[in-house]
Parts: structure tokens; C-alpha cells; sequence
């Protein structure tokens, strides 16, 4: 008998072992999407516990449409088979517009649109990346900087990108 713990483990072995998929499109908002970002709520916390609980890391993804940097993220870093599978394979990642207006519910339960969220965290520029804790245990009593484990500022070459996933990956 298969049970659903079962169901979702083997389910999850066939997807880690699947190559590359489809190439990032451009969605309706202006940004670039790949079909194996996070299908959220928009409630980081949950996102967090999901993401570990998955055996992932989590992490958030700012874009902007139009966005030459985002651009060649997408054209060449994730369009690379191996930085592709790794990042899918390891981390959710949560893709939000930095100057969108979508709700978010941040760690400590506030709703803040994604314009003010990234305000809120100092998000400067895209595309940035923010890398969280495996837990969301005492995130929200923290200042919103002090909540991630790293953070990557601007888009570096393509090794040095991927470099940071794996850090992080491995316990940074």
C-alpha cells in the first residue's frame, strides 16, 4: 500500500532527477517566470516552514520589469541546465516585483504591499535575492535585515551566482 508520505517522496525523487525545463517566459506583470517558482499565498512564514519541511531553503526574488540584469539572469544564468536543476532542485523560491502591490504577509504577520515589503527589508535593486533560515522560530522579533542568512545584491557571473546557492545550501 502507498501511502501519501510515500506518494510525495517518490513524487519528490522525480522531480529533483528531471532535467532542465521549460525557458522562462515573460508574464503578464513585465517579469520573467519559470514555471518551478513558488506557488504562494504570500505569507513568508508559511512559505519558510513549506520550503524546509520540502527540503528546501527558502528564498525571495526581487524583479522588475524591464530590467536588464533580471533579463540576462533569466537568459543566462537559469537558462544553464546545471544552475537551473540545482536551484530548483534546493531552494523555493519566491519571485516578487519591487515595486509590486501585491499583499504579503511578512514573518511577523504584518501585510505590507511588495513595494513597501522590499522597502521594508532595504531592497534596493533587482535582480536581489533574499536566503532565509530553515525556520521561521523568532524571525519576526527580529530587525528585517537581521532575518536572512544572505543576501545577494546584484547579478555576478554566472559561477560566483551559483557559488552562492551552494554556500548557502550548505549551512551559511
Amino acid at each position: 500500500m502507498i501511502t501519501r508520505r510515500g506518494l510525495l517522496a517518490s513524487t519528490l525523487v522525480v522531480m529533483s532527477a528531471a532535467p532542465a525545463l521549460a525557458k522562462a517566459k515573460l508574464g503578464e506583470d513585465g517579469l520573467y517566470q519559470e514555471d518551478w517558482y513558488l506557488e504562494s499565498f504570500l505569507d513568508l512564514a508559511e512559505d519558510l516552514t513549506n520550503a524546509t519541511q520540502g527540503g528546501k531553503r527558502f528564498a525571495i526574488l526581487w524583479g522588475l520589469r524591464n530590467c536588464p540584469a533580471c533579463r540576462r539572469m533569466h537568459e543566462v544564468h537559469l537558462a544553464d541546465p546545471a544552475i537551473e536543476a540545482y536551484i530548483r532542485d534546493n531552494f523555493a523560491v519566491l519571485h516578487l516585483n519591487i515595486l509590486g502591490a501585491r499583499e504579503v504577509t511578512d514573518f511577523g504577520g504584518g501585510k505590507l504591499s511588495e513595494k513597501a515589503l522590499a522597502k521594508h527589508y532595504g531592497i534596493e535593486g533587482t535582480p536581489a535575492i533574499q536566503f532565509f533560515p530553515t525556520s521561521a522560530a523568532g524571525l519576526a522579533a527580529k530587525p528585517p535585515r537581521e532575518r536572512e542568512v544572505a543576501r545577494m545584491a546584484s547579478l555576478p557571473e554566472p559561477q560566483a551566482f551559483i557559488a552562492q546557492f551552494r554556500a548557502v545550501r550548505n549551512g551559511v
